[in-house]
């Protein structure tokens, strides 16, 4: 039911824009009918999307893995360590708040070329995931603990054996949000200058040239790469945690 309905939603919201396109925005060109748009990307083809998909693809997917590694590494040493989760915490947020227009010209200058791109997509993620893991590690049933402790089991055992296992459907939920905002922060880190090609640079360009067609074209394959992360992501989620969608029902 809920896929229909997204369906559904996507079709209006196609729907609403041909209609704004052809009506509202129709004399400024600022807003190009969907056809006009999917001409435009067959016009360009692989041969102009590929190559730029894959620079940013490439960078996102090295972010990801760093951040939420990173991410997930913190909030263990947290569980084993206490004392360390002011600090921890702390940190996540700044890396939340720092918008990252203002920190990515510092990361340029100090690394330089595509490791900015890396770096951005990295600390979208941090926050996010470590939050989730630390929610889901927290979440351990009490007598579950108390079970293997009295077996003998020690913070590790507990740790191995029940609060991992407990924190895997908060960090698969922070994982989820992780995929597209790893993609937007590769294509700012892009918009920086600190890479020749990828999406977020063939957008710099389109909107130089004011190549309409294009950049809205460059935009919905951006949305579309997000939606599939979110979605691939989510998919492991189902496989890997089968018990969280009888517990996400009741």
């Amino acid at each position: 039911m809920r896929r229909v309905q997204g369906l559904i939603g996507v079709v209006l919201l196609v729907a609403l824009w041909w209609l704004l396109a052809a009506t509202v925005f129709a004399d400024g060109g600022a807003v190009p009918t969907p056809p006009a748009v999917l001409a435009s990307m067959a016009g360009d083809g692989w041969s102009f999307y590929g190559p730029n998909a894959t620079a940013t693809l490439s960078a996102a997917f090295q972010g990801f893995l760093w951040g939420n590694g990173l991410a997930i590494a913190v909030a263990l040493l947290v569980l084993l360590v206490p004392r360390l989760e002011a600090v921890a915490t702390q940190l996540a947020v700044i890396s939340y708040c720092i918008p990252l227009l203002a920190i990515g010209p510092i990361v340029l200058v100090v690394f330089g070329g595509d490791a900015t791109v890396v770096f951005l997509a990295a600390i979208s993620v941090f926050f996010t995931t470590l939050i989730g893991a630390l929610l889901g590690l927290r979440s351990a049933d009490r007598a579950s603990l108390d079970l293997v402790t009295v077996y003998g089991g020690g913070r590790l055992a507990r740790l191995r054996y029940v609060q991992i296992i407990a924190a895997l459907p908060s960090t698969f939920a922070g994982l989820k949000i992780s995929a597209p905002s790893a993609l937007l922060g590769a294509i700012i880190g892009e918009y920086l200058g600190s890479n020749d090609q990828g999406l977020g640079v063939s957008l710099m360009i389109s909107q130089q040239q004011f190549q309409v067609p294009r950049t809205w074209g460059l935009a919905l394959v951006a949305g579309l790469i997000a939606g599939l992360g979110y979605a691939i992501v989510a998919l492991v989620a189902r496989v890997v945690t089968p018990w969280s969608r009888g517990e996400a029902a009741q």
